[in-house]
Order: C-alpha cells, then sequence, then structure tokens
C-alpha cells in the first residue's frame, strides 16, 4: 500500500497537481510515525502502517498518558501529531493545543478564540468540531461561528482569519477543513435553518475567496457546466439545482456540507456530500430537491462540478448524505478500478468509480434497513439509480401530521459521521454503525432566518427482532456488498474507527470503551474505559521509535446529546434524547485524551 500511495503521490508532484503549499503536508501524511491530518490521508482510509502495535500484542497496552482538554460537552475529531508536537482541539468554544512531545506533553501554546456564546443554541447535535487541519507551517481552525483561522503551527500566532457564514442566519460550523494544494476548502453546517449549503475554497496564503460552490441554485451558483457534469453519465442539463424545486425555495434549501473531504491527486478531485434539504417535512417541498443528498466530484482550483449522484432524492428522512467518501484502487472483474465506497445515512453502502460516476454497488450495510427494498441498478431503466421507497415508510405518502412508525434506519442513520476505515490488507471497510429506529411526525413549519425550521418530531429506539442494542461494528466488503463479521453494541459505535498494519482494528464506544479486534475475525483482543464516553476518532502515531495511539473521550454528540445539554424530554435533541436516554447509567461528561502504548 505504502508503494501504491507513493506512486500516486508522485504522479501528483510530476503532473504539476499538487501546488506548493501542499507539498509539505503530502510529505507528512506519508510518513507513518506522524497523523498529519484528520483522515489519516487524503483518501479518508484511516489506515496505518505502523505495526510495532499488533494482534498479538495488543492485549497488554496501557496507559502512557493523559490530557485534559478542560471542556465538556462532546469531543469529536482526533488531535494531529506533526514533527514533535501534537495539536489538540476541543468543543465550543473550539481551544487549541500544542503539546510538545519531546516533554511529556508540555504545553507549548494555546489559542482560546472568543466567541459568542449565543451561537451555541444555533449548533444542531451538540458543540462539537471535527478538529483542526495542518499544511504550510500553518494549523487552520474552523470555529463554531465559522470563523476560519489560520494560526501559525510553532507559535500559534493568528496569520489570517474570515468569516464563512453567519451565525444569526443559522450558519455555524462542525467540521474539519481540509487543505488542498494552495487551498483550504471549508464547509457549513445549518440545515435545520433552512441554510443553503455550499462548499467554499480559500486561499491557503492570505484566506482570500478562491471559489464557492453551493448545493443548490443556478448553475453559475453551483458550478455546473451543464453538458459536462454528469450524474450516472449523463449530463445533467441545464438550470438542475434549481428545476426539481418549488418556485424559489431552493434559497432556504438545506444540502449543507459539514462532512468529511477526500481528494484523489492523480485526478486531482474532490469529493463529499450534502445533507438533508430543508424543511423535514418532505410535503412542503416537492420535487427530488437537487442537489441535496449528492456526493460531488470537483475540481479543486475552479470547483467546476465533474459529477454527482443524488442517492436519496426528495428526502422524507433527514438522511444527510455528507458521510466520508472513502478512496481505494481494487480489482474487480480481473481490473484494477479506482473506487470511492460510501455508508449513507439512508443504511445503503455505495461504491463508485471515482473517475466516472458509475454506481457499481449499492447495498444494505444494516439488515435493519426498511425504507427502501433496494436501488435500481438497472442503466437501462428510467429509474436506474433511484432506490424504491417501501410506502408504509414514506413520511410523505402517510402525510402531515401522521406518526409512520418503525422507520429504519432512524434520522442519524445507519451510519453519522463518524468515519469509517480501510485496510488494503484484508481489502475490508471498518463500520462503525448505527442499529436504530424511528417514528417520524412531520408537522407544517414556516421559515425564518435564524430560527430552526425542522418541521417534525421524532423518536428513536433500538431496531426490534434483533440483539438489542443501538450498534454494530462491521466489517464490509464493497465489491460484494456484504457484510463480512459483525459485532453487536449496545449503544450506536460513534466513534471513527482506525485500521492498521498491525492487523488491529481500533473503535469506541459510548459508554467509554476503547476496543481493540482483529481485522480479520472482529474478535475483541482489549479493551479500556476511559473517563467518559467515546465519540472522536481513534489514531496513531510514533515518537521515540514507539507507537502510540490516542482517542479523545467526552460524550455528547447527537446521540449523547441528552447528556451534553442536559436534555431530559424524550423527543428533544431531534428525538435522540428518549433513545439513549440509559447512557448516563454508564458515563458521564469529561474532556481528555488518553495515549495508549505497550509497556516498555
Amino acid at each position: 500500500m505504502k508503494k501504491l500511495k507513493l506512486l500516486i503521490l508522485g504522479a501528483a508532484l510530476c503532473s504539476g497537481t499538487a501546488a506548493m503549499a501542499n507539498q509539505d503536508l503530502m510529505t507528512k501524511m506519508e510518513d507513518p510515525t506522524q497523523w498529519a491530518i484528520q483522515t489519516g490521508d487524503y483518501a479518508n482510509q484511516r489506515y496505518s502502517e505502523l505495526d510495532q502495535i499488533n494482534a498479538d500484542n495488543v492485549g497488554d497496552l496501557q496507559v502512557a498518558w493523559s490530557f485534559s482538554t478542560g471542556v465538556l460537552r462532546g469531543h469529536e475529531g482526533s488531535p494531529l501529531v506533526v514533527g514533535d508536537t501534537m495539536y489538540v482541539h476541543t468543543p465550543f468554544p473550539n481551544i487549541v493545543y500544542a503539546l510538545d512531545l519531546n516533554e511529556d506533553g508540555k504545553i507549548k501554546w494555546k489559542y482560546q478564540p472568543k466567541q459568542d456564546p449565543n451561537v451555541i443554541p444555533v449548533m444542531c447535535c451538540d458543540t462539537v468540531n471535527r478538529g483542526v487541519a495542518y499544511a504550510d507551517g500553518k494549523i487552520f481552525l474552523h470555529q463554531a461561528d465559522t470563523k476560519v483561522v489560520a494560526l501559525d503551527a510553532d507559535t500559534g500566532e493568528v496569520i489570517w482569519e474570515v468569516m464563512n457564514g453567519d451565525a444569526a442566519k443559522g450558519e455555524t460550523n462542525t467540521a474539519t477543513v481540509m487543505p488542498v494544494k494552495d487551498k483550504v476548502i471549508v464547509g457549513i453546517s445549518g440545515g435545520e435553518f433552512g441554510v443553503r449549503g455550499s462548499v467554499t475554497a480559500y486561499n491557503m496564503a492570505d484566506g482570500s475567496l478562491a471559489w464557492r460552490a453551493y448545493s443548490m441554485g443556478p448553475d453559475s451558483d453551483i458550478l455546473f457546466d451543464p453538458e459536462k457534469t454528469t450524474m450516472l453519465g449523463k449530463p445533467v442539463g441545464a438550470d438542475s439545482g434549481t428545476n426539481t424545486w418549488q418556485g424559489d425555495q431552493w434559497m432556504i434549501g438545506g444540502g449543507t456540507t459539514w462532512g468529511w473531504y477526500s481528494y484523489d491527486p492523480e485526478a486531482d478531485l474532490i469529493y463529499y456530500g450534502s445533507g438533508n434539504p430543508s424543511t423535514w417535512n418532505p410535503t412542503q417541498r416537492p420535487g427530488d430537491n437537487r442537489w441535496s443528498m449528492t456526493i460531488f466530484a470537483r475540481d479543486p482550483d475552479d470547483g467546476m462540478a465533474k459529477w454527482v449522484y443524488q442517492m436519496t432524492p426528495h428526502d422524507e428522512w433527514d438522511y444527510d448524505g455528507i458521510n466520508e467518501m472513502i478512496l481505494t484502487d481494487q480489482e474487480v472483474d480481473g481490473q484494477m478500478r479506482k473506487l470511492l465506497t460510501h455508508f449513507d445515512r439512508n443504511g445503503l453502502g455505495y461504491t463508485m468509480d471515482r473517475i466516472t460516476g458509475e454506481l457499481m454497488v449499492a447495498e444494505k450495510y444494516d439488515p435493519a434497513v426498511n425504507w427502501t427494498t433496494g436501488v435500481d441498478m438497472d442503466p437501462n431503466s428510467a429509474t436506474y439509480g433511484r432506490p424504491s421507497v417501501v410506502a408504509e415508510y414514506s413520511t410523505e405518502q402517510n402525510g402531515e401530521d401522521e406518526n409512520s412508525t418503525g422507520i429504519c434506519p432512524a434520522a442519524l442513520g445507519s451510519k453519522d459521521q463518524q468515519p469509517a476505515s480501510y485496510s488494503p490488507k484484508t481489502e475490508l471497510f471498518y463500520v462503525p454503525t448505527n442499529h436504530v429506529c424511528m417514528d417520524y411526525e412531520p408537522f407544517r413549519v414556516s421559515y425564518t432566518a435564524g430560527q430552526p425550521y425542522v418541521g417534525a418530531t421524532l423518536s428513536m429506539y433500538p431496531a426490534p427482532d434483533s440483539h438489542g442494542g443501538m450498534g454494530n461494528f462491521i466489517a464490509w466488503d464493497n465489491i460484494k456488498g456484504e457484510i463480512k463479521w459483525s459485532i453487536p453494541e449496545q449503544f450506536s459505535v460513534w466513534s471513527g474507527a482506525l485500521a492498521t498494519a498491525g492487523d488491529v482494528v481500533f473503535y469506541g464506544t459510548l459508554e467509554g470503551y476503547l476496543k481493540a479486534v482483529s481485522a480479520e475475525t472482529g474478535e475483541e483482543l482489549y479493551r479500556f474505559k476511559t473517563p467518559s464516553g467515546i465519540i472522536g476518532n481513534v489514531m496513531t502515531f510514533e515518537q521515540g521509535g514507539k507507537q502510540y495511539i490516542g482517542i479523545l473521550s467526552g460524550v455528547g454528540g447527537w446521540a449523547g446529546i441528552g447528556l451534553a445539554a442536559g436534555l431530559t424530554k424524550a423527543n428533544d435533541g431531534l428525538g435522540a434524547v428518549g433513545g439513549y436516554a440509559a447512557l448516563s447509567d454508564y458515563t458521564a461528561l469529561g474532556g481528555q485524551l488518553t495515549v495508549f502504548a505497550l509497556p516498555d
């Protein structure tokens, strides 16, 4: 795999696709002793070539050291390790620490932004942040209030800052950013406030605006070429971002972009997904609501879209499409293919050709999924690529003010933003999942800027006729579209996974356990209870010849919003509070980094 990565890197450098500022980052990503980007690499594989910790000795892991962040609520994302420095972030107010790994984690600098606390109630599902990014000697932070800040990686001094949105209109941020070439790619949150989603590129050197591509709107806004931008191999045509909306509803259409981004240097394309259309009441927004719920492939230089694929046209369940796109090169029917694998909130695992946008696989990765019988895979069909909706679970067909019951998955999806990992050794994907169903009652709602624009009442509960828990951790074959093994969990697995060359896969649980399992069989090899529930992403690095595993604990996020925000009514937290009420019996609020290593 390392050879393959180096070949891709070399091709990118030779073709001139890796611009000045990014060569440093790409070199650091190729060094397994560092963890230079939240996703492990541009391909979002979250795979490490380090193997000092392996399936034979992982059971001997011990806590090496820990660090309190000083902040409560949900801790998503992970630290970065660049050189001998670890960069740790927190939820709101988004403090950033630089820790010297040569001096037992001594604080080199601390950046504490001043933000208006009024942004907190505007944030949909806890005050989480998915981490900082590094490139060109800078640390990039996208704050909750949408300010993008470039800090000097050595000193913490502000180099530039720019506001990406307006919290008064409901625009906030929970995501990391992705440095690509000489730009920083940035998304936006706020679909529950009628925000029109967008992706923005800022010039890395000074923070000036390079381009912005909206999720819906005129071709000039969404950066589509009607004749060259394709979906499933066919040009999308003119006005594709407006002609499936009623009137000017696209202006408050949602489709926010608060998830993960990936990049193929050889193809010179970035990939990401858009979220739910606004409002959650489908009756109020007839049509396919393009381009919400869509996978995009764009040119990072000018933002122009090469291809798109809308997974859930006219979404009726809040099945955001923002989850990560994992890029792999794998053999299919005797030929090497450049693939993109995506585990959508809607419960379907997609495998696509990332160059052409061809749909190759679309299968359920949780057996409870019932809202659809599957996707039409016949290229000659008029409904090619569309999921077939089961009438019983259609919130639109059942109507406003009617409670549709037993829908699987729940709105938080069979997987939310918690990223999966991929091992090139096993060619399997390791996926943290939710095993949760819901009742969903849509109602009519009016739009007011800066006010919630939801229009549905939800309740959530474990999938019936199953193991009784609310989560599974699975191994997935993306070529066959099938589960290889599955580990039942009491609560949703809301932690990002890590696969390593040591044939170990790590993940965390909402009760607070860091777990290590066999990449081949799923057999549990190690567990340790951290001080609070884990919704962070496991990472690894090497320092002084020794491999370490790092994880942030601090319960929260959508699944833990009841604990994080002190909510008690079952339907609060957009339906999650009741479903996860028992979580308070197992963990409490906290904010800590725990670092593990083998004993000397």
